[in-house]
């Protein structure tokens, strides 16, 4: 027989991303279709209880107010959103998330639900994420966060933060991971037709969807060029050469339109490029290696080490297309 419920709240304000409380509420629903032992019971609070119109327009309903929720909860998931300056400065809701926060196993927001953390008091001391786009904010207003705009989802104790918006989908699958191993998280992520989970040091923007190309011609023929001939010497001189520029103005280019140095460029399209392979692929990493221009399997793992944060190994048994099948 299943065990007691998991009394899990989501917390919601006026122009909360529709989301960030789907993405939760759905990989748990799923959970609990799927035969969790000890299922999830879900609720949406807000302060005052009432329908709010989340930032696409669509309205949602909750379940109760903030100051109805008691007892001992499992997980308290704070929405990001349009609104979430305004609610870090509603104080009342600040007050509840504190309290519920002491009575929860684990706290965790999606987001930009990570300034209303913040703002309470529940990140102070420790490494936290945020949508990328709002790293530099979050950690300019409160500097007693170590704000890290990279990762998916960071867990510090027992309060977790992720990136933007669907990355609160890779953290709610760790969470059923954790609540009941990997088998049913693995199920959970094929009905809902998503990767298993991307693991949390995952990088939020990867090289090939951080932007359009560059404007600048020769820049923008040089990033052309060096996707199109990764096995191939891309030193730095070799680049000038092809460009027909002096290598210092190459480095002064690749620092003025790119924000890197050419060297660092080269080395993290090939690591980008590896993970493609690792997941989509059976290559050894022999191949990999060779393919992407490392000169070693011992220099691809460094690579990967110091881009994802993982040797490559671990990135393939999480990312590979056969644990779908």
């Amino acid at each position: 027989m299943p065990g007691p419920a998991r009394q899990v709240v989501i917390v919601g304000y006026a122009e909360a991303e529709l989301l960030d409380i789907a993405c939760a509420s759905d990989v748990l629903d799923a959970a609990n279709r799927l035969g969790a032992r000890r299922p999830y019971e879900i609720r949406l609070a807000t302060v005052d209880g009432r329908p709010f119109a989340c930032q696409s327009g669509l309205t949602l309903t909750p379940h109760l107010r903030l100051d109805q929720v008691r007892g001992e909860l499992d997980t308290i998931i704070v929405a990001g959103g349009l609104g979430h300056r305004a609610a870090a400065g509603d104080q009342r809701l600040l007050e509840h998330v504190r309290r519920l926060a002491r009575h929860s196993r684990r706290t965790a927001s999606v987001c930009t639900g990570s300034t209303v953390l913040a703002a309470a008091g529940l990140l102070s001391g420790r490494r936290a994420t945020t949508h990328w786009a709002c790293a530099a904010q979050l950690a300019e207003h409160y500097p007693s966060v170590s704000v890290d705009p990279v990762p998916l989802f960071v867990r510090h104790g027992d309060v977790y933060t992720s990136a933007g918006v669907t990355s609160g989908l890779d953290l709610t699958l760790a969470f059923v991971e954790q609540d009941h191993g990997p088998t049913l998280a693995r199920e959970t992520a094929r009905t809902l037709v998503t990767y298993l989970q991307r693991p949390g040091n995952q990088a939020q923007v990867s090289m090939f969807l951080s932007g359009p190309p560059p404007e600048h011609r020769q820049v923008r023929d040089l990033t052309a060029y060096v996707a199109e001939h990764l096995a191939e010497d891309l030193g730095t001189p070799v680049l000038a050469q092809q460009a027909g520029i002096s290598a210092r103005q190459l480095t002064r280019l690749f620092d003025a339109h790119l924000g890197t140095t050419p060297g660092k460029y080269v080395r993290t399209v090939r690591a980008e490029h590896a993970a493609r392979l690792l997941s989509g692929t059976e290559l050894p990493l022999t191949a990999i290696a060779r393919r992407c221009g490392f000169g070693s399997t011992e220099t691809l793992r460094q690579a990967f080490l110091d881009h994802f944060d993982t040797p490559p190994s671990a990135y393939r048994r999480v990312h590979v297309r056969t644990a779908y099948a």
